[in-house]
Formats: C-alpha cells, sequence, structure tokens
C-alpha cells in the first residue's frame, strides 16, 4: 500500500464519521465499538 492509497483512506474514513456526527446521525463510533467488544469476545474463546 502506497502512502498516497493510505492517506487517501484515512482521509475517507474520517470523512465517514464526520459526515455521521453532522448529518447521518448512524452512531458509527458506537456501533463499531459494541462490534469490537464481541469480535475480542470471540477472539479471547481460542485463547
Amino acid at each position: 500500500m502506497t502512502n498516497r492509497i493510505a492517506l487517501v483512506l484515512g482521509l475517507l474514513i474520517l470523512g465517514l464519521f464526520a459526515a455521521d456526527a453532522l448529518v447521518l446521525h448512524w452512531n458509527l463510533p458506537l456501533f463499531l465499538g459494541k462490534e469490537f467488544a464481541g469480535l475480542i469476545e470471540y477472539l479471547s474463546f481460542w485463547r
């Protein structure tokens, strides 16, 4: 992955979070936090 691609992907993700906070109100950070917690719980099963 080149630096340009990484920068564009980072800006797209930040733009999505900004659009969510200002316009969409999908609560993406909360949703991603819950999903990440579920992933950690699932992975701890394999430990």
